[in-house]
């Protein structure tokens, strides 16, 4: 459950909150709902017509042979990692310092599998073919994160990534894609779907990121790696008597927002020339290459977020949910754009950022 913080309570008391597509209620699954023949019948423990047509769609739709529904992408992540680290032989896998797995899971990869993770990579700079060639431990799989979420989405060229895949290759490395925001770096890199994973033996994709669903995740490469990631998942105890409510949300937000990712990356280069116009506020990327960027502060959050709290009262308008403290005199948060920002009159916007930097302003000036 989320905090209910000052600065959180007025963001969602705004008029126009900045972020995401809409509240998180219960509306979300009401309105996936709406139109559904009420007679369909469910998936039964993985089985069935509904979640089978969904998998083929996502495994056609990702140019993979097979696709596995998932509850959460934790789940699905480590279960990757496992069978390549099987398959191979090695428990050794490699991944960025800033990897979900290894900031976020409770050394689930370790403790559930016991698997060695090697760091690539300084944490805040991304994982480079150099990275990779120079490694000198022997590793079964490399995951790659598209983008690299918390150093504010940035992202290798596609050029890098094809050199890093082609060594994988020729090392007999696996090489795992996390790529819960997969589909929101599509229009920067100007490829498909397809094209992207075509350099990976096996992919995650989440369903509550930009598409906005309630939870859920597919998993994706060969048909004997699905096939084995099904015995995985029932061990783990993802397979629920039924996963109907994930996955109708996840096809019914999927259809209503995939096309709309390149919109959503216009917007966040458009939104991040306002901050960065702002003194004291630094965006990274300065250029998003997705939806989402980090904002960068050169201020302690004691003494930005009653700024904030002003300007939301002020002007109804609201940017984040939370500033997390960097140190005593740096913040910084996390901006990620859906359905949301084209409600906002660009006018209005437009006021609140020079009200915005005449505040900024006066604590530069005491």
């Amino acid at each position: 459950m989320i905090r209910m913080t000052a600065l959180l309570e007025a963001f969602n008391q705004t008029t126009y909150p900045v972020t995401g597509h809409s509240k998180y209620t219960v509306q979300i699954l009401l309105e996936a709902f709406r139109g559904m023949d009420g007679s369909a019948d469910s998936d039964v423990y993985g089985n069935g017509k509904l979640i089978e047509d969904f998998q083929r769609k996502m495994a056609d739709f990702l140019g993979k042979e097979s696709a596995v529904f998932f509850p959460s992408g934790t789940m699905a992540q480590q279960i990757a990692l496992r069978i390549w680290s099987d398959e191979l032989g090695n428990k050794k896998v490699a991944y960025h310092p800033l990897c979900h797995l290894e900031i976020h899971e409770k050394d689930g990869l370790k403790e559930l599998h016991h698997l060695e993770p090697i760091l690539l990579a300084d944490k805040d700079r991304l994982i480079t073919l150099d990275d990779v060639v120079n490694m000198k431990e022997n590793i079964s799989c490399l995951l790659l994160e598209l983008p690299q979420r918390e150093i504010g989405g940035q992202l290798p060229t596609f050029e890098e990534l094809e050199s890093i895949a082609s060594h994988c290759r020729e090392r007999g490395i696996k090489l795992h894609l996390d790529g819960a925001r997969l589909f929101e770096i599509l229009p920067y890199y100007g490829k498909s779907a397809a094209e992207v994973c075509a350099l990976f033996d096996s992919v995650y994709i989440s369903f509550y990121k930009g598409i906005g669903g309630i939870a859920g995740a597919i998993l994706a490469g060969g048909e004997a790696f699905t096939e084995q990631s099904k015995i995985w998942k029932r061990r783990h105890g993802g397979d629920l008597i039924s996963l109907y409510p994930y996955i109708v949300s996840s096809d019914y937000y999927f259809e209503q927002r995939v096309a709309k990712m390149g919109h959503y990356h216009e917007s966040a280069v458009e939104l991040a020339q306002l901050y960065n116009e702002c003194e004291g506020l630094k965006t990274n990327p300065e250029f998003p290459v997705s939806n989402m960027f980090h904002v960068h502060a050169a201020i302690a959050k004691d003494k930005l977020e009653p700024i904030f709290l002003e300007l939301y009262k002020e002007t109804g308008i609201g940017l984040t949910r939370y500033i997390n403290v960097v140190n005593d005199s740096l913040s910084a948060y996390e901006v990620s754009l859906g359905d949301r920002y084209d409600q906002i009159p660009k006018a209005q916007l437009k006021e609140a950022f020079d009200l915005l930097k005449q505040k900024l302003q006066a604590i530069v000036v005491d």
